[in-house]
């Protein structure tokens, strides 16, 4: 990707934020004529199914590996049978599509340029055990406005609390810049910096803690660098607003059908229920190795999982250097996390919200109202008459019985939604998992970027350094677009455009005020 970057005038915006970025590719032709080169992506997630549209878009030759029966990786899906004899679509759980996240909603155009597969829910309200609430339908977009209307609403910042912050301290907040930011703070844990700044104790725990937690970590053990950058994407660098979209039916049939459709008119070829193994360099190709075979290609996108990178490398003894794949074996994953979707006889109450974000219960981090946005599930409930309710718990302390925490985490439900309490459970799903990476204090320098040692193999993935202000779902798709762009540069194709929120704070005087804390 070339460190050009211009304002949106010069291309179709993407959003509403007129200071968001385009960053555009190297220049080259604009797709392969005649031969191309072969290359195989491994991992059908986002990163994965991003590098393989922009590959196979301009006429390379490509073979997308993936070991489950499903694309999405995360956001896959798969039918079950319920009790009752109805047919429903299982997955990892609700997803947040932000408004900034621009190049995931680049990928879903492809089939969907309208994106009328998404649908906006009214607020992302938050609720405090202590009956502190609060959300962010009335509070302006746009930086520095969304700061000062964010504080005069919420009912976790008093008078007292502004005068006791320290702003000398806060400084940086205004001026988030990658990899700056992980220069300066990857060596802070993220509540270290809240106390540093003091920052008030009510807030921490009803805003900091909910979004700290959306990356499946302990909020004492993020990256203050994690947390200033997550601050200046979804709330000072951006003028997209903490409101978002969710898909209208369930990820296979929104999502990741219409895509693999797409790949295939393209001439890709997805093979779901294959695992790799290896990957061996033989003179100037790759070999991939799958169950029983092994396919020749030219390059290699590594789209995979951290659990998954770490074994594809540590098998593949030829590929890299021993720093890189030190790198690599190092990497760790975030603790367990808990999905539990249960389909109930009855309703819950009429002015409940499709979604809520909650702190202080026991570890239970969101309450979905599914059958409200959710086709699927909004069939069921017509249909049945009850409703379909989904509870997240993220960073499960290790060690946890989880038929225990699958029973607090249903009380806390009849605790946040008392009509819940004399629901019978028609059925339950309880989905673990421990998949995610961990973004610890200290971890950044070994996180691997795009490029390898070797010039024909590529990592994507929301573990990979991208070197732009994105997180969580907008990584992995950057991830996955810069992946195809580095392949395509070398081999003189012109890649995918992409596009951030701004790179840098939004005003000269912000950025000023910054550079007094960057001085001292």
């Amino acid at each position: 990707m070339s460190a050009r970057g211009r304002r949106p005038g010069t291309a179709r915006r993407h959003g509403r934020d007129r200071r968001a970025e385009v960053l555009l590719p190297e220049p080259g032709r604009a797709r392969f004529t005649g031969d191309a080169p072969s290359a195989a992506v491994v991992g059908g997630g986002i990163a994965g199914l991003a590098a393989a549209t922009a590959l196979a878009e301009r006429g390379v030759r490509v073979t997308l590996y993936e070991q489950g029966e499903s694309l999405g990786g995360r956001l896959a899906g798969w039918p079950v049978q319920l009790a009752d004899g109805s047919s429903a679509t299982m997955s990892r759980g609700f997803h947040a599509f932000f408004r900034q996240y621009y190049n995931l909603r680049g990928l879903l155009r492809r089939t969907d340029p309208g994106l009328s597969m998404l649908t906006p829910l009214p607020d992302y309200p938050l609720l405090h055990r202590n009956g502190m609430a609060d959300g962010f339908a009335r509070v302006p977009r746009t930086p520095p406005w969304s700061v000062l209307g964010f504080v005069a609403l919420s009912p976790a910042f008093g008078p007292r609390d502004l005068t006791a912050m320290r702003p000398r301290e806060a400084l940086p907040l205004l001026d988030v810049r990658v990899p700056e930011v992980y220069e300066r703070f990857d060596g802070v844990g993220a509540e270290e910096f809240l106390r540093r700044i003091n920052f008030p104790e009510a807030a921490h725990h009803l805003a900091f803690e909910v979004f700290s937690r959306s990356f499946f970590a302990d909020p004492r053990e993020l990256s203050a660098a994690e947390l200033l950058l997550m601050f200046h994407i979804y709330f000072l660098g951006s003028s997209e607003g903490l409101l978002f979209d969710v898909p209208r039916e369930p990820f296979p049939q929104a999502l990741w059908e219409p895509l693999a459709a797409y790949l295939g008119r393209l001439g890709a070829e997805v093979r779901t229920g294959t695992p790799v193994h290896r990957v061996r360099p033989t003179g100037g190709d790759l070999v991939v190795e799958t169950d029983g075979a092994a396919d020749v290609h030219q390059a290699v996108v590594l789209a995979l999982d951290t659990e998954g990178l770490r074994h594809v490398v540590g098998s593949s003894e030829q590929l890299g250097d021993a720093s890189w794949r030190a790198d690599i074996a190092a990497l760790r994953t975030a603790p367990p996390f808990l999905v539990s979707r249960l389909w109930l006889d009855r309703p819950v109450r009429g002015d409940r919200a499709g979604f809520l974000g909650t702190s202080g219960f026991d570890g239970l981090d969101n309450v979905s109202a599914l059958d409200r946005w959710e086709g699927e599930s909004a069939r069921w409930a017509a249909r049945t008459g009850g409703s379909v309710v989904e509870l997240h718990a993220y960073a499960v302390e290790e060690g946890a019985e989880p038929k225990e925490v699958q029973r607090r985490m249903l009380d806390r439900l009849h605790e946040i939604y008392p009509e819940t309490a004399d629901a019978r459970v028609v059925d339950a799903r309880h989905e673990w998992r421990a998949d995610c990476p961990v973004f610890s204090v200290g971890g950044y320098r070994r996180r691997p970027p795009v490029r390898t040692p070797h010039p024909g193999v590529v990592l994507a993935g929301d573990l990979v350094r991208t070197g732009l202000p994105v997180a969580l779902m907008e990584r992995a798709a950057t991830s996955g677009f810069l992946a195809a762009n580095a392949l395509l540069a070398g081999w003189g194709v012109r890649g995918q455009v992409l596009w951030t929120v701004p790179r840098a704070g939004r005003s000269r005087v912000l950025r000023a005020l910054a550079g007094l804390a960057a001085r001292r």
